[in-house]
């Protein structure tokens, strides 16, 4: 049994699809870009502010569903510039301590809205 989560603390679905998705204790969390949960718009600011919103984004869905970074067991980010990888890792250690889930970064030509991050997870609630 499938059970949707959802919360107003991470930005709206801009598509046809859900914040995130349980089944049994693992959750699938959407792609979150660096949208301000309250205006829709992206966050002002370089590639590390846009990076911070999307985890902010992230931690709202991942808090919504039960859970915390703690149980984050894969990320998968997409840089429209891969030069920033870098910048990515220090933002992600912001928010998460080691040891730190399994990740994939690709670079992409493009996303929605302009933005220049965006990444998406998957939990296992304890």
């Amino acid at each position: 049994m499938k059970q949707i989560i959802h919360t107003n603390n991470a930005p709206a679905a801009i598509g046809a699809y859900s914040q995130a998705v349980k089944v049994g204790n693992t959750v699938w969390l959407s792609g979150q870009i660096p949208l301000v949960p309250e205006t829709g718009e992206l966050v002002a600011g370089d590639f590390a502010a846009q990076a911070t919103q999307v985890f902010k984004n992230l931690q709202a869905v991942i808090e919504a569903a039960g859970g915390s970074f703690d149980n984050v067991v894969k990320i998968n980010a997409y840089l429209t510039d891969l030069a920033n990888f870098a910048t990515f890792n220090e933002v992600q250690a912001k928010f998460m301590q080691q040891p730190f889930p399994a990740r994939a970064a690709v670079g992409v030509a493009s996303l929605p809205k302009g933005a220049l991050v965006e990444a998406e997870a998957i939990l296992v609630l304890d």
